[in-house]
C-alpha cells in the first residue's frame, strides 16, 4: 500500500473518531475497545452481550464497505502476498493477541491512554516487532 497526497486533517479526524468511539465504549459499557476480544468472545456470549459484540464488529465491516462505495478509489490497495502468507500472518496475529492479552487496538488505543504498564509494554513490543519485520522483509531479504 502506498500513501499518496497525505493530509494531516484526515488523520486527525480519524484519530478523533477512534478516540471518541473508545471513550464511548468505556463510558457506556465499561468495556475496553479491543477488537480481538470482541470477536473472540462474540460466539460464546449470550443475549445483549452477544448483540453489541456482533453490532460492533458488523459496524467495522459496514463502515469499510460504505467508505469504499462512497469514495471509490480513494484508498488504493494492493496486496503482494499469497494465500499461505495471509493464513500464516493471521495465525501469528491470533497467537500474538492471545499471548499479549489483547490486540493493538485494545492495548495501543485504550491501554496506553489509561497509562496501563502492561499496555505500554505491549504497544512498544508491537511497534519494535513491526519495525524489525519491515527491516528484514523489505531491506535485508
Amino acid at each position: 500500500m502506498t500513501i499518496v497526497n497525505f493530509t494531516p486533517w484526515s488523520a486527525v479526524l480519524g484519530g478523533a473518531l477512534i478516540g471518541l468511539a473508545s471513550a464511548a465504549m468505556w463510558l457506556l459499557l465499561g468495556r475496553i475497545t479491543g477488537i480481538s476480544g470482541f470477536l473472540g468472545t462474540a460466539l460464546s456470549a449470550r443475549g445483549l452481550d452477544r448483540a453489541w459484540r456482533f453490532a460492533f464488529v458488523g459496524g467495522l465491516l459496514a463502515a469499510g464497505i460504505i467508505a469504499s462505495l462512497v469514495f471509490p478509489g480513494a484508498l488504493p490497495f494492493e496486496l503482494d502476498a499469497g494465500l499461505v502468507q495471509l493464513v500464516a500472518a493471521g495465525l501469528l496475529v491470533g497467537l500474538g493477541t492471545q499471548i499479549g492479552g489483547g490486540c493493538t487496538s485494545g492495548h495501543g488505543v485504550c491501554g496506553v491512554s489509561r497509562l496501563s504498564p502492561r499496555s505500554l509494554i505491549a504497544t512498544g513490543t508491537f511497534m519494535v516487532s513491526g519495525f524489525l519485520v519491515v527491516l528484514v522483509v523489505r531491506h535485508l531479504l
